[in-house]
């Protein structure tokens, strides 16, 4: 199952190889410096959403909730009152925020026994309506220079939100392909029933998955924040379909039990490669939306296509 994941990713490296040729190709203003690093910095923060929502996946969940947490934790962060105890305190805020809806979708999924995808449909309903109301419906500023910063500073030529990408893809990798944790959330995403038997806490490993799933939506708030100086209901609109249709074209299995953080990344950068490349030959939204959900049905058969064996079950 490895070696097969691995493949994928390789694959997936090939495909982007490929649109940098066509994109060399049809524009002679992508391989610029400043055109690669808006690629890079695209990615970022729906890429940071999408390492919580891969791990989700492969723990046999799903989480439609993303774009509403993300909103949610913006307006939090930049109300008056937050945004005058500081720069700190407006980060701690969102990712606060973000980890209480992740909780709150755990408990009802693992305890309140709710589907899935009804318990983050009703977040998503809710956290999106509460960002309004908090908002009265208006965008607000943020205030803060130390938030501003974060999207225009560079580390040794690196912006500082592609290094918080990295970092967080870093630990999603980490959590998941060197603890026991995440040989636990492989085991519940390909067997749930086997891993209780194990004597495995599905429970917990479930409820704990949502609540990373949170904290990404958190950092990613925050981020969202920096790059358009802005807190509102509306940031983060349609990021959880973003975020599985990268984890599904990585390699994840909608099914849970298979998939890798490297696999979604290389995803995210796909889409956001293909979006520059028609932006930049000045072709409409509606020829990019068709070719995305062309993309999402091919990676969907192909994994179909696919032989999957069980994880085997560690405690």
């Amino acid at each position: 199952m490895v070696r097969s994941l691995r493949f994928a990713d390789a694959g997936l490296v090939v495909v982007l190889v490929l649109l940098v040729v066509a994109g060399t190709v049809t524009s002679d203003a992508f391989l610029t410096g400043s055109n690669l690093r808006n690629i890079l910095v695209s990615s970022s923060v729906i890429g940071v959403v999408t390492v919580g929502a891969t791990l989700v996946i492969i723990g046999g969940g799903i989480d439609l909730s993303v774009g509403a947490i993300v909103a949610l934790a913006s307006v939090w962060a930049t109300t008056l009152q937050t945004q005058s105890y500081g720069p700190v305190v407006m980060v701690l805020c969102a990712v606060l925020v973000g980890a209480g809806a992740g909780l709150v979708n755990g408990v009802l999924i693992s305890y309140g026994r709710l589907v899935p995808f009804i318990a983050t449909l009703a977040m998503l309903v809710a956290a999106r309506g509460l960002a309004a109301r908090m908002a009265e419906n208006r965008t607000q500023l943020v205030t803060q220079d130390a938030i501003k910063r974060i999207a225009t500073t560079d580390v040794l030529g690196v912006p500082a939100l592609v290094l918080v990408l990295l970092a967080t893809g870093l630990v999603g990798w980490f959590i998941l392909e060197r603890t026991t944790f995440g040989r636990r959330v492989i085991a519940v995403g390909g067997n749930s029933e086997a891993a209780r038997l194990a004597g495995i806490d599905v429970r917990r490993v479930t409820a704990s998955l949502y609540v990373i799933s949170g904290v990404c939506c958190g950092i990613a708030a925050v981020m969202i924040m920096a790059r358009t100086t802005t807190g509102s209901s509306t940031h983060g609109s349609l990021y959880e379909l973003d975020a599985i249709a990268a984890a599904i074209i990585g390699g994840t299995l909608l099914t849970g039990g298979r998939g890798t953080i490297v696999g979604a990344l290389l995803g995210v950068l796909v889409f956001t490669t293909i979006t520059n490349i028609f932006i930049l030959n000045n072709l409409s939204t509606d020829v990019q939306n068709i070719a995305k959900g062309a993309i999402i049905v091919a990676a969907v058969l192909i994994q179909r296509r696919t032989p999957t064996r069980s994880a085997p079950v560690t405690t």
